[in-house]
């Protein structure tokens, strides 16, 4: 009998991540490949759907190039969150889309928490609003490009345009709708009062899916483009997050993964609704059929990166990391804000900065305080966890940076729990492939596909005398963004 196979599709900031495996979590091949990031004005971030879009075909057919392509049995996705992608009634793109990291809405924002209202938002939306998040977007597209705006009739996300294309079905899985600000996080649906505050029509949103259920085939064109056959199941898929969770096995009740991407995430499973009350973490619905808790900060692998990229001009990050000698000893503390910042604080206007140089300051000493800010920043998150009685003594974790043993170590000891590593780093990618499995019927439900697929295959424990030192640095570091918030705004 012929073995199935499966594809999963993680449309990234950078790039397009595809990953072929069987039901038995057997990964087959791997393909990468990237498209540009535009950056029209500080602050501003975009990307062309078109790329995504041909980058994900040429990609597809690298990916299954060695294999029995009539073998593919589903696809799905995980995603980049929040984006905004408009088309028209041709179904062309209207302009490029805007990022989840783009900073441009600080006005919308404003207007939506301060004369809507945070308590009202949160009552339609389990949420509050963020700068990155879909509505803000729409309300600047209403208010900044009106001839746009008068020309949209379809409105998604980044991962369903893909979907769109590949089936001719408009689409959305309630996980990513949840970051659009759109959505009755708790019943899962639209929200009416929310459409009618953006000025849009529930006609121009997708239809809702569970991130596992099927949303239809690829089209006969497009498969015999790719080789494959006409019956190919496409699922619905989910936010890069959720999708990544699903990698990682962090499904079901009190899990916990961490994701050391662009963005970093600190992502709490629950088979219960819940919210903090001061809407600090994100409260959005799982890739599972349940609902998440999520801290996510906009700048976390992408500071390491800007770091040795720009400033330093290396590529070679394991040598840099050779030279940092004493953790829990270093005077220089580094804020993460590159691109503003979302989990806790909400501050477009937040900055990245270095403080504590002294003149025996090393290259080792900066490049070191930009790997703790980071985890400093997921920190902050994981205390509001904390505050809500969620008692967490391990996680997963998953993203580029967690490939780096020092930054894994360096999350234990400053998190103070034990760090378990999943056999496939994949995370969204892999998460994409299971959700396709269970869309397709080859398991019965998310959780059961993650425990028959997901391996650990090592742990980082903290080590006490470590932990009480980053325990300390830790406090300080808390006190720096309070400091120069006021300085922050004065700048910008």
């Amino acid at each position: 009998m012929q073995e199935a196979l499966y594809i999963g599709i993680d449309l990234g900031t950078s790039a397009v991540k595809l990953l072929l495996m069987n039901a038995a979590g057997e990964i087959k091949n791997v393909v990468s490949r990237e498209y540009p990031l535009f950056f029209p004005h500080p602050g501003w971030s975009e990307q062309n759907p078109a790329d995504w879009y041909s980058e994900t075909i040429e990609g597809l057919k690298e990916l299954t190039k060695e294999v029995d392509k009539t073998a593919v049995a589903g696809i799905s996705f995980g995603g980049q969150m929040h984006g905004l992608v408009i088309l028209d009634e041709n179904d062309e793109v209207i302009r490029p889309a805007i990022l989840w990291n783009d900073g441009r809405t600080t006005q919308e924002t404003d207007y939506l928490n301060n004369e809507i209202g945070k308590e009202k938002l949160s009552a339609l939306t389990a949420n509050i609003a963020f700068a990155g998040f879909t509505a803000p977007k729409i309300l600047w597209v209403r208010d900044k490009e009106p001839e746009n705006f008068a020309r949209i009739r379809k409105i998604m996300l980044p991962k369903d345009y893909l979907c769109y294309r590949l089936t001719g079905v408009f689409s959305t899985d309630v996980s990513d709708a949840s970051g659009m600000l759109l959505l009755d996080v708790k019943n899962r649906t639209w929200s009416e009062e929310m459409c009618e505050i953006c000025g849009i029509t529930q006609e121009q949103l997708p239809r809702l899916y569970e991130s596992y259920e099927a949303v239809g085939n690829v089209r006969r064109e497009i498969a015999e483009e790719l080789g494959f056959t006409d019956h190919v199941v496409v699922a619905a898929g989910a936010g890069d997050n959720a999708a990544a969770a699903v990698g990682t096995g962090t499904v079901g009740d009190g899990q916990c993964n961490i994701s050391l991407g662009t963005s970093g995430t600190i992502f709490i499973s629950s088979q219960n609704f819940g919210v903090d009350q001061n809407n600090a973490l994100h409260s959005f619905d799982h890739a599972d059929g349940h609902y998440h808790l999520m801290g996510c900060m906009l700048s976390a692998a992408s500071c390491n990166k800007w770091w040795m990229d720009e400033i330093l001009g290396t590529k070679d990050y394991a040598q840099e990391q050779e030279a940092i000698a004493k953790l829990g000893d270093n005077h220089v503390y580094f804020l993460p804000y590159l691109m503003g910042e979302r989990s806790p604080h909400n501050d477009p206007n937040a900055r990245a900065t270095f403080i504590g140089m002294t003149m025996d300051t090393t290259r080792a000493d900066m490049t070191q305080a930009v790997l703790e800010g980071v985890v400093f920043g997921l920190r902050d998150s994981f205390e509001v966890a904390k505050s809500l009685g969620i008692a967490i003594e391990r996680t997963k974790i998953c993203g580029g940076g967690a490939k780096s043993p020092l930054w894994r170590k360096m999350v234990a000891n400053i998190l103070n729990i034990e760090v378990d590593v999943p056999a496939s780093e994949e995370g969204p990618s892999m998460g994409g492939a299971m959700l396709a499995m269970v869309a397709c019927g080859a398991y019965p439900s998310v959780e059961a596909a993650a425990e028959a697929i997901v391996k650990v295959v090592g742990t980082e424990k903290p080590d006490p005398e470590l932990a009480a030192k980053y325990e300390a640095r830790y406090q300080k570091f808390r006190r720096i963004y309070p400091a120069c918030k006021p300085v922050f705004a004065a700048l910008d």
